[in-house]
């Protein structure tokens, strides 16, 4: 059962990880690129909504950080850590 978690939240983390990637990329249309957009969304923002909420983004004018993907990505990999996952995905 705890491997099967442990693959879970590393799963989760790659998802995480993507999504963080694509928002470099503004997705138009209905391509495979907004689909993969769209569940990674329905994938993240469960997590990522309420932690947005509290923490406001960082930085002044034009560019601003969301630092709510940083901390969950941190958090999650502690929950890791202290259930013994390995650092990698086994499946």
């Amino acid at each position: 059962m705890e491997a099967i978690l442990c693959n879970l939240l590393g799963l989760y983390l790659v998802a995480l990880f993507a999504r963080i990637i694509l928002s470099w990329f503004p997705a138009r249309g209905d391509g495979p690129l907004a689909t993969i957009n769209s569940a990674l969304y329905t994938i993240t923002e469960p997590v990522l909504g309420p932690l947005r909420r509290m923490l406001p983004p960082v930085g002044g004018g034009s560019f601003r950080i969301d630092l709510s993907p940083i901390i969950v990505f941190i958090g999650l990999n502690i929950v890791r850590s202290i259930m013994g996952c390995s650092s990698f995905l086994i499946f």
